[in-house]
């Protein structure tokens, strides 16, 4: 989990042995902030969003419920804030698949590949990203088609910064590709393959050059 969550930095032996000082309540409230999200992800692929409470949450991530509510109001803003996280962490992985040396149709099938086994390889933060977010409603939809602008703007800046590339993508396009990968995506959680999801890579890298190419 810690590819799409980051990785918390901790003290060493000597480091506990001093007084705390600024950084170090920094790191600790960032480390709180980081097994809360974990703790979260686990509660909600045991029992599902709508079964899992406060008391699930800080269990699995060995702290306090005076430490939770420091963090978050509500069990939905700390979904909110773990699916956010782990989104960022999965565009962090698509942008560092990118080699401008390529042409953008190599990049985009490296990018998929990247993201899509950062995906399989994190099957807890999986059924988070693409179904328990749906179950705050509107919010959950808002927060879910923040992230999938984020992604096709990425896939934008890919393609259209292409050199070479007569024919851009619209933002239209764009969004319309990423809502295919989403429904493959879903697809194969539905069929309890997430362990083979690089088998999308292909299916997904033509759907985006076909999108390319279909442009006037």
């Amino acid at each position: 989990m810690g590819k799409f969550l980051g990785t918390a930095e901790y003290p060493t032996e000597a480091a506990e042995n001093r007084p705390m000082d600024e950084s170090d309540a920094v790191i600790e409230v960032h480390d709180h902030r980081r097994r809360l999200l974990e703790g979260m992800a686990h509660a909600v692929a045991a029992k599902g969003y709508a079964d899992t409470t406060i008391a699930d949450i800080v269990r699995e991530a060995g702290v306090s419920r005076r430490t939770f509510y420091e963090h978050f109001s509500t069990k939905a803003e700390c979904l909110i804030a773990l699916y956010e996280a782990a989104s960022h962490g999965a565009l962090k992985v698509l942008r560092e698949a990118i080699d401008p040396s390529h042409e953008w149709q190599t990049q985009v099938e490296q990018a998929l590949a990247a993201y899509l086994a950062g995906m399989a390889a994190n099957p807890v933060l999986l059924r988070t990203l693409f179904i328990e977010i749906l179950g705050l409603g509107a919010e959950g939809l808002a927060a879910r088609r923040r992230v999938n602008q984020e992604i096709a703007d990425f896939m934008l800046a890919a393609i259209n910064g292409s050199e070479g590339n007569d024919k851009p993508l619209s933002p239209r396009m764009a969004m319309a590709v990423v809502g295919g990968i989403t429904e493959l995506v879903l697809q194969y959680i539905e069929l309890d393959r997430v362990p083979y999801l690089q088998e999308l890579v292909e299916p997904s890298s033509r759907l985006v050059r076909a999108a390319a190419a279909a442009q006037p």
